[in-house]
């Protein structure tokens, strides 16, 4: 079946925003959704946990802030947190989901995102759900003598009752290789119903927390249990990998630069063209510049001058290395 194309059928867009770095980086986030996306029909939400017994401090967005991204009609969405909170922040995600409208197919972006043009470029079939593929082999990391990839991914599709584990394998890849397990980066998904997707999130991610299985024995879940849950929970609601129609996304429509170091150093200059543009404006300009790594990258143009260095002399071949450069430099500021 043709994927529906995304004007066709309306749906909302949701990132996280708190008191701290999220606002900041919300800020470009829905600038560069709205200069791209001037005709979008759907609802842009900025989701806000409030404080409560599980976070220790101040979570709501600051009024210079939340003055910014209303006046780009962007709705700040509250929403508590019942299970998770400061002890695992990317559980933000998942808890929001169940305050978006019911109904309403979604597609959640991290904060840490640019757009340089309109999401009516990307097909998103939101009866077929999948997210980014943005990501490295990361989890499991199986022990010297088992269980491995296979096993250790199995069992969590047997915990709960997923028939297809199978179907769910890139069979290009070799055998015990990360590549053929579906695992995506949690940096977007999408799904028909935010509340429904969003209660089997929450129940997977919980009971993979508390009641693992015993394959698992020896794996962390700190910070990848968000995307250990969701391959299963796309499995359940009959989605998978994306397909070509959805290659705009962490390319011509989005990025997900995950830090502005990082930004700087790696991504295309039309990333760097969009954010310098929508955060010019001087009230823009006069409550961004608190945030101390847009101070010096974005406006003291420091990331320009790392961007050339790494134009000169080419990207590391690992993460890591690009990382320990920009250290180096001075210029590893989150």
């Amino acid at each position: 079946m043709p994927a529906k194309r995304a004007q066709s059928q309306p749906y909302n867009i949701f990132c996280i925003a708190q008191a701290g770095r999220l606002e900041y980086e919300a800020i470009p986030f829905v600038l560069s959704f709205r200069q791209a996306n001037p005709d979008f029909a759907g609802r842009l939400f900025v989701a806000e946990p409030q404080p409560g017994p599980l976070w220790s401090g101040e979570t709501r967005i600051s009024a210079p802030v939340r003055a910014i991204l209303e006046a780009a009609g962007a709705e700040i969405l509250p929403f508590e947190s019942k299970a998770f909170g400061e002890s695992y922040p990317y559980g933000n995600k998942i808890e929001a989901l169940s305050a978006l409208p019911a109904g309403t197919p979604f597609v959640f972006f991290d904060t840490d995102t640019i757009f340089t043009a309109p999401l009516s470029k990307v097909a998103f079939d939101f009866d077929r759900p999948s997210a980014s593929m943005r990501r490295s082999g990361t989890w499991p990391e199986p022990p010297l003598y088992g269980p491995g990839y296979g096993d250790i991914w199995k069992s969590l599709y047997d915990k709960f009752g997923l028939e297809g584990f199978e179907d769910t394998l890139d069979l290009s890849q070799p055998d015990e290789y990360w590549r053929r397990y579906m695992y995506f980066n949690a940096g977007w998904f999408f799904g028909p119903d935010p509340v429904e997707f969003g209660q089997r999130f929450l129940r997977y991610a919980r009971a993979i927390l508390d009641d693992p299985p015993d394959e698992l024995a020896c794996q962390s879940f700190d910070p990848w249990l968000d995307q250990i849950a969701l391959p299963l929970v796309i499995h359940s609601f009959g989605g998978g990998r994306p397909g070509p129609e959805l290659d705009d996304l962490d390319g011509a429509v989005s990025c997900h630069y995950r830090a502005l170091p990082l930004m700087y150093a790696r991504e295309d200059s039309a990333v760097l063209d969009t954010i310098e543009t929508v955060v010019a404006p001087n009230p823009i300009k006069k409550v961004l510049k608190t945030y101390e790594p847009a101070k010096k990258l974005i406006f003291q143009r420091k990331g320009r001058k790392l961007r050339a260095h790494f134009d000169e002399g080419g990207l590391p071949r690992t993460e890591k290395m690009l990382r320990n450069q920009i250290k180096r430099k001075g210029l590893w500021l989150r």
